[in-house]
This record gives C-alpha cells, sequence and structure tokens, in this order.
C-alpha cells in the first residue's frame, strides 16, 4: 500500500511512525515544552525526532484539547511556517495538523506533504484547497462535535459503525472532487468526542474500519483514555508525568498496528521503533 503524498510516494508495507512537533504553548500533553516565539526549539525537536526514527513529521499550532480556545490565524501562520521552512528541508514528509484552508494552502506552497486535519476537511474551502493541490497526501479524522464541546456530550451508541460510516463519507467527497484515493488516510480520532470504553471499542474492532479500503492511522500517544485504565490521573498539564504516559502510549500504539494501522503518530518515538522492531520480529514468517 502506497500514500502518495506532495514530495514522496510512502511504502506503508511497513509501519510507519509519525513523530508529533507541538508548536502550541498549551498542548495538553507536553506543555507547550517545544514552544517558544522564534520556533527554534521546535526546529531542534524535528531534528531529534528524526534522530530517534520517525518516518515523518507532523507539526501542529493550535492544541485540540478538549475545551482549548482556537487559535487566530495570524498566531498560527506565526507558530508554524517558520517549523514547517525547515522541517521540508530535513527529506522526510512533512505533515500540517491543521484546519484552516489559509494555513493548508500557505504549508503547501512551503513544501509540505500532507495535511492532518481534525475536522476531514469540512470547514469552507479546506477540501478544494487539497483538491486543487497535484499530489498532497490527506488524512481525515472523525471528530464528535467540536473541540470546545466534544466532551461534554460524547457520542453515544456503537461508535464503530458510526466513525466508518463518517470516514467513508469524508473520503468519498474528496473523491468527488478529483483527488486519487491513493493520497487519502484515515484517523478514528481517539478521545475526540468518545468515552472512554468507546475509544477502546476502536482500538479493539480496529479492523472494522479497513473496510473503507484506505490505510489507516492511529493517534493513541498520551491520550487521557491510557491514564483512565491504568490509574495515571491527566487531571491537568501542571500534574502530566510524561515518563507516567510512555508505556501506555507505546503499548496502544503496537497493538494498534497488530490491528492494521499502518501510520502511528506519538510523541515518544524512540521508545515506539524500537517496540515496533520487536513486533516486526515477531511478525516476521
Amino acid at each position: 500500500m502506497i500514500w502518495q503524498t506532495s514530495r514522496f510516494r510512502i511504502d506503508l508495507a511497513q509501519p510507519r511512525v509519525m513523530g508529533i512537533v507541538n508548536v502550541t504553548p498549551d498542548s495538553f500533553s507536553d506543555g507547550g515544552r517545544f514552544f517558544s516565539v522564534d520556533g527554534r526549539t521546535a526546529l531542534a525537536h524535528c531534528e531529534q525526532l528524526l534522530r530517534d526514527g520517525a518516518d515523518m513529521l507532523d507539526i501542529g499550532g493550535e492544541s485540540t484539547r478538549p475545551g482549548a480556545p482556537p487559535v487566530p490565524l495570524a498566531e498560527e501562520l506565526a507558530r508554524v511556517l517558520p517549523v514547517v521552512r525547515h522541517a521540508v528541508t530535513l527529506g522526510v514528509p512533512v505533515s500540517v495538523d491543521s484546519y484552516k484552508p489559509e494555513v493548508m494552502a500557505a504549508v503547501l506552497d512551503l513544501g509540505a506533504d500532507i495535511i492532518n486535519d481534525i475536522w476531514a476537511l469540512r470547514q469552507p474551502e479546506a477540501a478544494a484547497v487539497v483538491a486543487a493541490h497535484p499530489s498532497c497526501g490527506v488524512c481525515l479524522m472523525h471528530m464528535h462535535r467540536e473541540p470546545q464541546t466534544m466532551q461534554a456530550a460524547p457520542m453515544e451508541g456503537d461508535v464503530v459503525p458510526q466513525v466508518l460510516s463518517f470516514l467513508e463519507g469524508a473520503a468519498r467527497e474528496l473523491l468527488a472532487l478529483g483527488v486519487d484515493a491513493r493520497r487519502i488516510a484515515l484517523d478514528p480520532g481517539i478521545g475526540f468526542g468518545k468515552t472512554v470504553a468507546q475509544n477502546f471499542s476502536l482500538l479493539a474492532r480496529q479492523r472494522e474500519l479497513l473496510a473503507a479500503g484506505y490505510p489507516l492511522l492511529a493517534g493513541w500517544s498520551r491520550k487521557s483514555s491510557l491514564a483512565a485504565v491504568t490509574g495515571n490521573s491527566l487531571a491537568s498539564v501542571a500534574q502530566l508525568d510524561i515518563a507516567d504516559r510512555m508505556v501506555p502510549s507505546v503499548t496502544a500504539a503496537v497493538l494498534a498496528v497488530d490491528r492494521g494501522a499502518r501510520i502511528v503518530r506519538v510523541h515518544d518515538v524512540k521508545q515506539t521503533v524500537q517496540a515496533l522492531k520487536v513486533w516486526l520480529a515477531a511478525a516476521a514468517p
């Protein structure tokens, strides 16, 4: 299976690790550790993730934690563009996590390879930006409601068929705009408007999502559902202990790959790469 992107045809015969680069002062997962006004901290983090074994980078300038306020367009551009400008020189696919069409257009002009959109291109003009590009990759994610309200009233019922139906519909809309199917990947949106039980249902039954026919990206890294089942509270950023979240996150990433995910989006790149090497050794004929 190949994921076609702006500059790269990514071979997904083996699972790929997408390293997360949060260029935000309020990320739920790292508390702004890699945010600086001039972007230099994030640039160094990009390079460290590649040394740790990341296959691609995912750069985001707006926190999507529950209740996070929207970031003004100008501020998001100021955060993201310097990092993208450097990242595209590093020889790996570069993804940008944004739902704003203006940000999408700007980063694609700089040479970014993938648009990773939590809104699945539902914002006005977002789908048009992607469709107008000759080859960029796109990841369509399922989100119930919006970041400000998604956990106030999570989904109800069996989420697996609901998520599958949504993602299939989002992909069909892109195909209708002339986007090649090989450019599309799907993300079930772990934590985005789902209960703990629903998130783990999506993991347990993840293979059902493969029926859509697209590569699956799994983003379990440092999610609160992992804390809920391991007893580690993630009540506030100030209380977060990153070390306590690493093992559950890596475990979830390996389980997701074992159930058919082809890309895992992670913070703990080095540990995830090592764990997947063990998985690959056991999976080899």
